[in-house]
């Protein structure tokens, strides 16, 4: 979707940083998210928004007089208890904030789990519909009261990247503290800002840098990453300044501001977008070259000829991840075996598999409808 047809989106995720949201001290802006929903409001017109918001861990410390001291990181149950303390009044501020535009809105809360897990990625995608179909604008955070490691997210850029997956979205608009993507550090004389990013190679990584504000938990590194991963499921990126008035009204017009991520040229289905980003791997299937070619190149099943090992437990059914004998994993896809039967069947021919297991539920370990190719040779 290029710039002079954003107009078109019908479907936007918009995510709004903690760097967007608190002023120079730490302290939530409330006079900046008054005005972001009222842009917000503008462009809801005859669109579907999403808003995915930071700020609940923040506007919590406020509220328990809780201090962060340079370079001493709180630990993680005082993380969720500043959430916890800082959510509701997330909600409210967004709440006012769009009630005086004429707007509903609707919390909702995810963990990591709640998208890997296929049943309840689609029991969320009915809820956002209905929610979407009432005018309502559903507000969206990451779960922090009772995320653990194993079930977070991590940030909310790719928070985001899942939600699009989620609600079928055709743009998201990432907006940070920042006016873009600069091809060095934005403090560094002659530092210039990349308005167009056709496709996000290594060397877009790399100036893309590392950690964010010791008050939020991604930096650009965190938003390019998700823009690849989205450009998979074809769906534009934008990173735009949130402190810009009218930001996102000029962007749909077409105006040369902020940076904006082409989608790939082949988009995945919804449910490999959602096998691609959002499902959780258990396990890895390490296969051959020649395996890795008919999968990457070919386009064809995973047989149990190329499998040279497994990592992990897994059933039937069960996302998995396949690597080479040398490197990441290359592609995930629905095991058509659970892991102890892929090891006695492994480097076997696929008519060999009723001999050895006593039964076949398929010729393949992972068949080409349940398996997506991830983001393989970038430049």
């Amino acid at each position: 979707m290029p710039r002079s047809t954003l107009h078109r989106a019908k479907r936007i995720v918009v995510k709004v940083g903690t760097g967007t949201l608190t002023d120079r001290t730490g302290r939530f802006d409330r006079e900046n998210c008054a005005r972001l929903a009222a842009e917000l409001a503008e462009i809801s017109k005859g669109r579907r928004v999403v808003l995915v918001s930071s700020g609940a861990v923040a506007l919590g410390a406020e509220r328990l007089g809780l201090a962060r001291s340079k370079g001493r990181p709180w630990d993680i149950p005082t993380k969720q208890a500043a959430a916890a303390a800082g959510q509701p009044h997330l909600m409210a501020a967004w709440g006012d904030a769009l009630r005086r535009h004429g707007k509903v809105t609707a919390q909702v809360l995810l963990t990591a789990e709640d998208l890997a897990s296929r049943k309840r990625f689609l029991n969320a995608r009915r809820t956002f519909e209905k929610l979407l179909d009432a005018g309502a604008v559903p507000v969206v955070n990451e779960n922090d009261t009772v995320a653990v490691e194993e079930i977070k997210v991590g940030d909310n850029d790719t928070l985001a990247g899942l939600v699009a997956g989620c609600v079928e979205a055709n743009l998201v608009v990432m907006l940070t503290d920042v006016e873009g993507l600069y091809d060095r550090n934005p403090a560094e004389p002659g530092a210039r800002l990349v308005r167009d990013v056709p496709r996000v190679t290594a060397e877009i990584e790399r100036i893309a840098g590392g950690a964010g504000s010791d008050r939020s938990v991604g930096g650009m590194a965190t938003k390019v990453r998700a823009a690849r991963r989205l450009a998979a499921q074809g769906v534009t990126t934008a990173l735009l300044s949130g402190r810009r008035p009218r930001a996102l009204a000029a962007l749909l017009a077409g105006e040369q501001l902020g940076t904006v991520f082409a989608p790939g040229a082949h988009h995945l289905s919804s449910r490999k977008g959602w096998l691609a980003a959002a499902a959780k791997s258990r396990g890895v299937i390490v296969v051959d070259a020649g395996a890795r070619r008919a999968v990457v190149e070919q386009g064809r099943s995973l047989l149990p000829s190329g499998v040279r090992s497994v990592q992990g437990q897994f059933r039937v059914g069960d996302p998995v991840d396949i690597a080479a004998e040398t490197g990441r994993p290359f592609a995930r896809g629905l095991a058509g075996y659970g892991a102890e039967e892929i090891r006695r069947i492994a480097g076997l021919k696929t008519s060999e598999i009723e001999r050895v297991l006593g039964y076949k539920y398929l010729d393949e370990i992972v068949h080409r409808n349940d398996l997506v190719v991830l983001d393989v040779g970038r430049e």
